[in-house]
């Protein structure tokens, strides 16, 4: 059993990874060495997720900060809390986009069962019969434009604007959104020396400048005695999800299958539930002696592509009600999330959604 992945990012790594620790060979195929881009962010790793990275690749400890509480503020509450989340165990794990990628190359060096192709005619593996299985997981490639550019989207008419806060020492293992008149501004601690902002604003909003944002950030710290601020990135959000995750040997796989808005911070999750998923299943089929073909890929669809349509527009259901909220001044979050954060049965039944989403495993 031979697979190609397509693809030289996190999804596709950790995939490639992951097979080969199941003696699986894989094939990597790109044009670029994308994992030297330089970015200032950060993944949301849940508890569960983490322990299935840790089955396949040691991830340092100091490189990963935990969140054991997490909590949620408002427009007219910048000081009081409308819904707090904490648990004795922590909540999520906090790790740096550039530092997860470091790790995953050096795990794979030497590996018996990966072999990494620069190659720009990774096309030609559709017509190659040794290979039963391509998973795309690379962005605006040959397959996507071919077979592939039919999606569910929708346009968040938002902005994200991420960077990095550098303050004085705090025990820093407390994430905080805050429901802006801006947009979600989202505090996540990196150490007690550093903390990954994002902060998705409204177009209508029209800010001019990137001065003006940190201001404007400033303002709405309460914790951070800021000493310094890196470079900001910004990308336009959108929503998109495929209508179809194969065409014939060809696997759609990780942001192809689905991109959501960040305020949850899922996105990544998501993916890690899908790998999960497509490992399970790939080795049964070994197991079985059996070859992977269409019926397979018609099978993972079936299995995962319900539950993450109803997780991504259950995030979406959530982005418009304080988008409505942030126009009419918060009168929904002053009540609802409030009276949620009063019962303590619902906020576990939440967490621990939000730890393994459907658990389809």
């Amino acid at each position: 059993m031979k697979i190609s992945i397509i693809g030289n990012n996190l999804t596709s790594l950790i995939l490639a990874k992951s097979l080969a620790n199941k003696n699986i060979n894989t094939q990597i195929f790109h044009k670029k060495k994308t994992y030297n881009i330089k970015s200032n962010r950060c993944i949301a790793i849940t508890r569960e997720n983490l322990k299935f990275l840790d089955k396949n690749f040691v991830i340092p400890k100091n490189l990963i900060n935990p969140v054991n509480e997490i909590s949620i503020l408002n427009e007219q509450n910048k000081n009081d809390e409308i819904l707090n989340f904490k648990k004795k165990q922590n909540l999520i794990f906090l790790i740096k986009n550039n530092d997860l990628i470091k790790v995953l190359k050096k795990s794979l060096k030497k590996i018996k069962f990966i072999e990494i192709k620069n190659s720009k005619f990774y096309e030609n593996l559709l017509n190659k019969s040794k290979n039963e299985l391509i998973i795309n997981c690379e962005n605006n490639n040959f397959y996507n434009k071919n077979f592939f550019n039919k999606k569910f989207y929708k346009d968040y008419k938002s902005v994200a604007y991420t960077f990095l806060l550098k303050h004085k020492k705090i025990q820093n293992h407390k994430a905080t959104q805050i429901f802006t008149k801006y947009g979600p501004l989202a505090f996540l601690p990196l150490s007690n020396f550093q903390t990954s902002v994002v902060f998705s604003i409204y177009k209508n909003k029209k800010l001019i400048n990137n001065s003006e944002i940190v201001k404007i950030v400033k303002n709405y710290n309460k914790l951070y005695s800021i000493t310094s601020v890196s470079k900001i990135e910004k990308a336009d959000l959108i929503f998109e999800s495929a209508r179809k995750y194969y065409y014939k040997n060809i696997l759609l796989f990780g942001n192809n299958l689905h991109r959501i808005h960040p305020l949850a911070g899922q996105g990544f999750n998501m993916t890690l539930r899908d790998l999960k998923i497509l490992v399970k299943e790939i080795c049964k089929l070994k197991s079985l002696g059996l070859p992977i073909n269409e019926n397979f890929n018609k099978h993972f669809e079936n299995k995962t592509k319900p539950y993450n349509l109803l997780y991504s527009n259950g995030i979406n259901l959530i982005e418009n009600i304080f988008r409505i909220d942030s126009v009419i001044k918060n009168k929904i979050s002053n009540k609802i999330p409030i009276l949620i954060n009063k019962n303590q049965k619902l906020k576990n039944i939440l967490m621990e959604f939000a730890d393994k989403g459907f658990n389809l495993n």
